[in-house]
């Protein structure tokens, strides 16, 4: 895994090409898409690391940004085009505060009619660009802090930490309307996701100066020990990792706290994500050698 740490201005898609160019890897995937508009966090899983992604989907996502009152957006956000009429909006720092406590907990979030979100398996963004009617459902969505820091004129500053698949520009969306001025997201930088932070992220200009070099690149990768925190690790000898590699269960030490484990074959060789079965019985359920 390498952590990125994107700038604005191009997609998330944009990010792994540029990556395949500069490791000569061609099978990378992101985990969770930012918007071209946003920067920061964005890791990727290089070559058979790309198995792995299933089990990243509940990994929470911190941001700070902008949100920029006084009228709306199609989009949600500032490439939008600006939907009703313009507002002066005439708010408090206190005011803007007392409007964002809903924001908390569990709630359901309407996703922005120009997102990743599918609709019989088609991109709403796609069918809001071709003129159709984009008709979405509420989802479930989780923030555990929503912090207005600053109000400077019709710009708020915030911090956020808001679970996978979580939208921040509804958040905005939703704030400009109960505020009845109108609101949109103006700038945002994921911070962190998951068990990455922006401190371990490495700028495209960083890698590109590194292009060709695979031990440079290798050593900028995030250590395999530390990837999926959560789950606890466990070095596997020989005769188990032929029965992972061929599909068959195996013994593995007792771990009372977690029903999945990290399958090693040395240090640094990650091999598998195994599923407990029965008590010290465990299955391969991603097998990566």
């Amino acid at each position: 895994m390498l952590v990125i740490d994107k700038p604005g201005g191009i997609t998330s898609h944009d990010v792994v090409n540029r990556l395949r160019k500069i490791t000569g890897e061609k099978s990378i995937g992101h985990l969770g898409t930012l918007d071209p508009m946003a920067t920061g966090v964005l890791p990727l899983l290089l070559g058979k690391f790309t198995r792995l992604a299933q089990y990243f989907n509940s990994a929470k996502k911190s941001y700070t940004g902008t949100i920029r009152f006084g009228f709306a957006t199609d989009t949600f956000d500032a490439k939008g085009e600006m939907v009703g009429e313009r507002v002066e909006p005439r708010l408090t720092l206190d005011s803007v505060r007392a409007a964002a406590l809903r924001f908390r907990g569990d709630m359901e979030q309407m996703p922005p009619p120009y997102s990743a979100k599918k609709i019989a398996g088609t991109p709403a963004y796609k069918l809001a660009r071709a003129g159709m009617a984009v008709e979405l459902k509420p989802a479930p969505v989780h923030i555990d802090a929503f912090e207005i820091i600053s109000l400077d004129g019709v710009e708020a500053t915030f911090a956020m930490s808001i679970s996978a698949g979580g939208y921040v520009r509804s958040v905005a969306h939703e704030l400009g309307g109960d505020l009845s001025c109108g609101a949109h997201l103006s700038s945002l930088c994921r911070t962190q996701a998951g068990a990455f932070t922006l401190a371990e992220a490495h700028t495209l200009p960083e890698l590109q100066a590194l292009a060709g070099n695979v031990d440079a690149l290798e050593a900028l990768c995030v250590h395999p020990r530390s990837l999926l925190p959560e789950m606890p690790a466990v070095t596997a000898d020989p005769q188990t990792i032929s029965r992972f590699r061929n599909g068959a269960q195996a013994n593995l030490p007792e771990f009372s706290s977690s029903a999945q484990v990290k399958v090693f074959a040395s240090q640094r060789d990650l091999f598998a994500i195994a599923t407990r079965v029965a008590g010290t019985l465990f299955q391969p359920t991603a097998v990566l050698g």
